[in-house]
């Protein structure tokens, strides 16, 4: 396994949702609270970068084409051709403080995704899921900030964070799409960190990113901490493995709430950097538009 070094010098106020595209060969990932969408292209180096209407929290490639984004108002189609993005659905009208923060696709082609107040202050999040055109509640919510979730490779165990709960929770996902009674998984202290986005290896192994503690770690199925990758920056969000054999780490990185001073100890904050693995990812499903 490599250290961790920076491929994209953006310094992105809070980087998230990093997600390896096989039909581009690219990196996609967010910008959530400068309303932006990146993608980068290791092989040819390129960058580009599209405007969101919104503060966006995800976007996820669709079966159809293009992408599924989370804005704070709900779901919307993006099409990077022409930068346009098109409602799909609302996702609690009723709550215009918050907003979508973290999503992934399990293997049936259902999007896993979460809310969350913007504030950071409420207990509003929930948890949700969509498939082919419509959003249904997922029976987990009154959470102040959702992360994730994560599913198992073979589609039976979903993971959830409660971020300033410290914990991550693992639960049985039936065929049906409910999600079963959760358990505990893991639970950080405040010495370690708060836990951000977690990620699934192809030996279904947990990967999370501690946001407030320089590092993602690696832990077993059973929750046995296996390996812990430091970062030269405090704030990790998320992983996403990539390139042709899925051997390749990425992650994205955060610098809101820094002083000059901590900016000054950790200048690459917000970043987007990339490490070796062992142990390959899994290729990311496309969502059931």
């Amino acid at each position: 396994m490599s250290e961790p070094h920076s491929v994209w010098e953006l310094g992105a106020e809070l980087g998230e949702g990093p997600v390896w595209v096989e039909r581009d060969q690219a990196l996609w990932f967010v910008d959530i609270k400068k309303k932006h969408i990146h993608c980068f292209d290791p092989a040819s180096g390129d960058k580009q970068s599209w405007d969101a209407p919104e503060f966006v929290g995800f976007a996820l490639p669709a079966r159809s084409g293009g992408f599924i984004a989370g804005l704070q108002s709900g779901l919307a189609r993006f099409d990077p051709a022409d930068g346009s993005f098109s409602r799909i659905a609302a996702v609690e009208p009723n709550l215009p403080d918050n907003r979508l923060n973290d999503a992934v696709t399990d293997p049936t082609g259902t999007m896993w995704f979460g809310s969350m107040d913007n504030r950071e202050v409420a207990k509003s999040g929930a948890f949700y899921r969509f498939s082919i055109g419509k959003v249904h509640a997922a029976g987990v919510a009154d959470i102040e900030i959702t992360n994730g979730p994560a599913v198992s490779p073979d589609g039976r165990t979903i993971y959830l964070v409660d971020t300033l709960g410290r914990s991550l929770t693992a639960a049985d996902l039936g065929p049906d799409g409910r999600i079963g009674p959760r358990r505990p998984f893991l639970q950080l202290t405040e010495a370690d960190g708060y836990p951000d986005g977690p990620t699934i290896d192809s030996e279904g192994c947990v990967w999370v990113s501690i946001y407030a503690g320089w590092e993602t770690r690696r832990y077993s199925p059973a929750g046995e901490l296996l390996q812990r990758v430091r970062f030269p920056v405090p704030n990790v969000t998320k992983i996403a493995f990539g390139g042709p054999d899925l051997t390749t780490a990425y992650a994205t990185t955060a610098r809101q709430g820094m002083s000059a001073e901590e900016l000054d100890r950790a200048p690459q904050s917000g970043d987007l950097f990339s490490f070796q693995v062992d142990v390959p990812g899994v290729s990311c499903a496309y969502v059931a538009d």
